[in-house]
Order: structure tokens, then sequence, then C-alpha cells
């Protein structure tokens, strides 16, 4: 097994408050691997620990190999780890073209002058329109992202991480707030994207999960419960009892 992410023992305390308790987790290059738990088991905590926006009391994290433990956010997407949030991060006033012109311009270290180098460099418009090609976004390129429908925003952000060619995208809750017909959609582009993209994804939406993920991690109580295949999953009774509800994909 070759591994994209892995953590080492993580720990995270808060005072007497233990969010991540001894997490050795494994995602396997080129998963679609999902992490699920109860309201309050800690995913989170352990989404910005992995990307640097909290560091560990103890513990290592690894990417591709590497420790980066202790790298700052930016670096750490320079070293191919992305992430989305819960609530869109997005430049309201900007058009997807503009958003993601920007994002691959500044990975190609052309961020100064990005709006006229999309215009006068045909290869970097068509990355650019081909990203959002890809996430269902030509139609609406030129439109300001605040008029946007909130799921084509959700997609708008996936397609801004995509931009910087990550080798690991976390995704947090990315059907969250999105329409019930739209949700399966968002996560069919994503279960879509080459297998060098690594994904993990939190998500509280189980059907969502089962029909996305390849491998499940149960965090519960800022631990690791359970792994395995959907299947193996979704017939655990610990599982069904502290998550899933007893009746829950019997």
């Amino acid at each position: 097994m070759v591994l994209a992410l892995q953590t080492l023992d993580l720990d995270k305390r808060f005072g007497g408050i233990v969010a991540a308790n001894g997490v050795s987790l494994r995602v396997e290059k080129g998963a679609r691997h999902a992490l699920i738990g109860p309201n309050g088991a800690g995913k989170t905590t352990l989404v910005n620990l992995l990307t640097g926006l909290l560091q560990p009391t103890s513990g290592r994290i690894l990417l591709d190999g590497q420790d980066v433990t202790h790298l700052q956010p930016h670096k750490r997407v320079k070293r191919g780890l992305t992430r989305t949030f819960q609530i869109n991060q997005l430049f309201s006033d900007l058009t997807p073209l503009e958003t993601v012109g920007l994002a691959v311009s500044e990975r190609r270290g052309l961020g100064g002058n990005w709006w006229r180098l999309v215009g006068s460099r045909p290869e970097l418009a068509s990355e650019v329109v081909g990203i959002l090609e890809r996430f269902g976004l030509a139609d609406v390129l030129n439109e300001r992202t605040a008029t946007l429908p909130y799921g084509k925003q959700r997609l708008l952000e996936i397609a801004l991480a995509i931009a910087s060619q990550p080798s690991v995208l976390l995704l947090d809750e990315p059907a969250a707030g999105v329409p019930e017909d739209e949700r399966h959609a968002i996560l069919g582009i994503v279960g879509s994207l080459p297998k060098d993209v690594t994904v993990l994804l939190i998500e509280h939406d189980m059907d969502l999960v089962f029909k996305f993920a390849t491998w499940i991690s149960v965090l519960v109580n800022g631990a690791l419960f359970v792994e395995g295949r959907p299947e193996a999953i979704a017939r655990d009774l610990r599982v069904r009892e502290v998550y899933l509800g007893e009746t829950a994909h019997a």
C-alpha cells in the first residue's frame, strides 16, 4: 500500500478537552476515503490539524511520506495538500473565470499579472476553462460568484482547490446546504477526478458516503473507532449503535 497521507499517534488537547486522541490515520494514494462520525467527534479538528490551521499537541503528519507536521498551511498547499471548508471561502465579487484564473496564475508564479496573462496566454486560458468545464461551470464563467446558485458555489470552491493541482484533496462537507438533486452530482464530479488526486471526504449524508467512498474511517470522541470498506461499516453493529442508528442501512 502506497500512502498519500498518514498521521501517527496524533493528539490535540484544548486544556482538559481531548479533540484528537492518538489518531493514526492511513489514506491510500488514489483513494476515495470518507471520515465520518457523530457531531463533536473531532472530524473538522482533524482536518484543521492535517492542513496546518491547528498544531498538534503531539504526534506526526506525513504527506507522501514526508513529515509536514509543523509546516505552515500555504507550504502544505505547495506540497500538494488542499481543502475546502464547511462554509464557502470564495471571492464574491469575482467571476468563476477570474477566480480559477487567479489560482492557476498563482500556481504558475504569475499572480501579479494574472488577469492580463489569462487573456494573452492560450495555454493558461485553456487550463482555466477546462477546469470550469469539468465542474459544470462553463455556462456561468462570467457571472459574479455572489449571484450563483449555492450548488454552483460549492462546485467553484472545489474547482478552486483543484486549480492548485493537489495530490490530496480534503473536502469538509462539500454538499452541505446544497439541494438534494444536486448533492449526488457534486460527489459524482469529485469521484471522477483523476486517480492521482487522493480524496478525503467529511460528510454527514450517509447515502453520499456509501456511494462515494471505497474506504471509511469512523471517528468517535476524537479517536478512530473502526475502519473498513463501506459494506463492512454498514453491517458493523457498533457503528450502527453509536452513529448510524439501529436500523440504518440494515
